[in-house]
């Protein structure tokens, strides 16, 4: 019985998934700088490699070289985005008001249509509303500062998580850097790591086609966003539209929260045909990514883009938000270990 179950392929396939779960799950957590680290260094390893023997440079330099220019881009990057947004506070904050004033002219206009119609008194019903929308205002201010206050504390530590992350990740590659090979050679040696090996492989092959995937469509929304709004005439349309773009390919964030905001900002304004042109953006956005993402992954690496599907649709269901990217993962290095391993069986 014991031997049938080694050799039933369902039986371990079950037993695969449930420590890839198990892994992604309870352990990766724990491990995820460390583990992002050796990705950075296998990944990069080729490019070390071309520096030491040229340029002479260890690898451990190059990896902190190869750190701290990916780290002054994203610093750039962040910089230029936060002078942009407090640049236009105090545009925005202008347009609030006048945000508030066209709320306030909406409201009279349709409780004058609901007194005619009903036969009422509009004044009055006009000056319940707008007494319950001012009230409604007012307890909004009030309770935005103290609200943002009391959830400092959380800022800080989450704040401090992410530098804690970065630099666990930071150290951890350099010194990886300076071990790797040591590390590859131990693990070439015992023929019962030559599995791992190829999980590795195949988890690195994912992630680049995964990032360059990424950027295919970071780009494409980016451009046809920027496109639209700019035709369409809202103001800094094309640098909303890149930042939606760039937004997108974050798996928390997406479109829709420059996309969303835009629309009601221009419905309010009463330009209703700018608020349709801002949702249909939205949606087309949205298929764009759900079309594009399975093909542009599933071909690279060798599988169905319905795989895809499922395991980011699973990934969702069992990790939350962070589905996104463990699902696909997970399925990864269930379908490379499931190959090896029936690979090596038949070897033998």
């Amino acid at each position: 019985m014991v031997e049938k179950m080694k050799n039933n392929k369902l039986v371990l396939l079950l037993l695969i998934t449930g420590a890839v779960y198990l892994f992604l799950q309870y352990i990766a957590p724990l491990l995820t700088p460390v583990l992002v680290a050796m990705l950075f260094v296998t990944i990069f390893g080729p490019t070390l490699q071309k520096l030491e023997n040229k340029l002479h440079i260890h690898r451990q330099v190059g990896a902190s070289i190869l750190l701290l220019l990916a780290g002054s881009i994203v610093i750039l990057l962040v910089w230029v985005l936060f002078s942009w947004i407090v640049g236009s506070l105090p545009e925005w904050m202008a347009q609030l008001d006048v945000l508030e004033e066209d709320i306030v002219y909406i409201i009279r206009e349709i409780c004058d249509s609901v007194g005619n119609f009903l036969n009422m008194d509009s004044v009055f019903l006009e000056d319940t509303i707008l007494s319950q929308f001012q009230r409604g205002m007012d307890h909004f201010q009030m309770q935005m500062l103290p609200g943002m206050l009391s959830q400092s504390l959380e800022y800080v530590k989450a704040a401090g998580a992410i530098g804690a992350f970065l630099v666990t990740f930071m150290i951890a590659a350099v010194l990886l850097a300076r071990d790797y090979d040591s590390i590859m050679n131990q693990l070439l040696d015992r023929e019962e790591y030559h599995v791992l090996l190829e999980i590795i492989c195949g988890m690195i092959r994912y992630i680049a086609t995964y990032v360059k995937a990424q950027l295919v469509i970071m780009s494409a929304i980016a451009g046809i966003a920027a496109l639209t709004l700019g035709i369409a005439g809202i103001r800094h349309g094309p640098i909303w539209g890149i930042v939606a773009g760039i937004l997108d390919a974050l798996p928390f964030v997406g479109t829709g929260i420059v996309l969303v905001p835009l629309s009601l900002a221009q419905l309010f304004q009463g330009r209703y045909a700018l608020a349709v042109v801002c949702i249909v953006l939205y949606v087309v956005c949205i298929f764009l990514r759900e079309f594009l993402e399975p093909k542009l992954i599933g071909k690279k690496i060798g599988v169905k883009p319905i795989a895809i599907l499922i395991s980011l649709y699973a990934g969702i269901r069992l990790f939350g938000i962070w589905g996104i990217i463990k699902g696909p993962l997970g399925f990864i290095i269930i379908y490379q270990a499931y190959k090896s391993i029936l690979r090596r069986r038949e070897l033998i």
